[in-house]
């Protein structure tokens, strides 16, 4: 503060003591603005941020008509969902699960047998009283399940309502005339948030059923080989049903460079999250 020159001693008094007296207006934290979509394409569902978390765990936030949908990519193929009071994960695995302050779950919906899919011992780690699973025969046969779903199945779990989709290879596999994934052995999920739609690929190739999909908000596809797909084969998949946000997960090993010049100028915004740790 300054003082004119000709200002009086009591003058200067009054001015001190309302200064001392005055509070300083709280500060304010600005919130990181959304990656914005491509100009030709309708704005996300989301108010989208990467913001940080309670924990030390990047998440996604996306606005729905009953409230945020927070979204955290794990690891790998393991995703966490917070929305309307519930934790929700997709194919929890131990070393997605590091982070202490990770809440214990309400729901879990599990894709395949294949162990970076089905960890019983992480469905240990994050159970509570009350916790559903929700999984196909395959799964069940080896570890509980709540609520068996099939292919084509839709149900009301939680506050979500879930349809599973097929996944499968259609020619890749292990040996001739043999598939990493058959059909009808595993889920992949379309998760209804309110009327946000959420679709996890699970391991597939680019089905027909994928390609079907409709309405679809975010979609997180896999893309790896040999068990999957390439990125450039998941891109054309991506094309055809035409997601607003894409999370490419599930992609060990692979050049996402791929996708990006698979999907350059198409209208789908990418979002590329640190789904591996960093080499020591």
């Amino acid at each position: 503060m300054g003082f004119d020159a000709a200002m009086r001693p009591h003058s200067m008094v009054v001015l001190l003591l309302a200064a001392g007296c005055s509070k300083a207006p709280a500060a304010t934290t600005a919130t990181p603005s959304a990656t914005a979509p491509a100009s030709d394409t309708p704005p996300a569902p989301a108010a989208v941020s990467a913001s940080p978390r309670t924990s030390s765990v990047p998440t996604d936030h996306f606005a729905t008509a009953k409230g945020d949908l927070a979204v955290t990519p794990l690891q790998h193929a393991s995703v966490l969902f917070e929305w309307h009071g519930q934790a929700i994960y997709v194919d929890p695995t131990t070393p997605a699960l590091a982070d202490a302050a990770l809440p214990k779950a309400d729901v879990v919906f599990i894709t395949d047998i294949h162990p970076d899919h089905l960890d019983p011992p992480a469905l240990e780690r994050i159970r509570k009283s009350g916790m559903l699973v929700v999984g196909p025969q395959a799964v069940a046969d080896k570890t509980h399940v709540d609520t068996v779903m099939k292919n084509g199945d839709t149900r009301q779990v939680g506050e979500v309502v879930a349809t599973a989709v097929p996944m499968y290879n259609l020619k890749r596999g292990p040996d001739a005339g043999k598939l990493y994934h058959d059909k009808g052995r595993g889920d992949g999920y379309e998760l209804d948030f309110g009327g946000t739609r959420v679709y996890l690929s699970g391991d597939t190739e680019c089905t027909p059923e994928m390609k079907a999909l409709e309405k679809i908000d975010v979609a997180f596809v896999c893309m790896n080989l040999p068990y999957t797909m390439p990125p450039s084969e998941a891109a054309e998949c991506v094309v055809a049903f035409k997601p607003k946000v894409l999370f490419p997960y599930h992609y060990r090993g692979s050049d996402l460079a791929e996708l990006d010049r698979g999907l350059a100028d198409k209208g789908i915004e990418i979002r590329k999250r640190a789904w591996y740790p960093a080499s020591p």
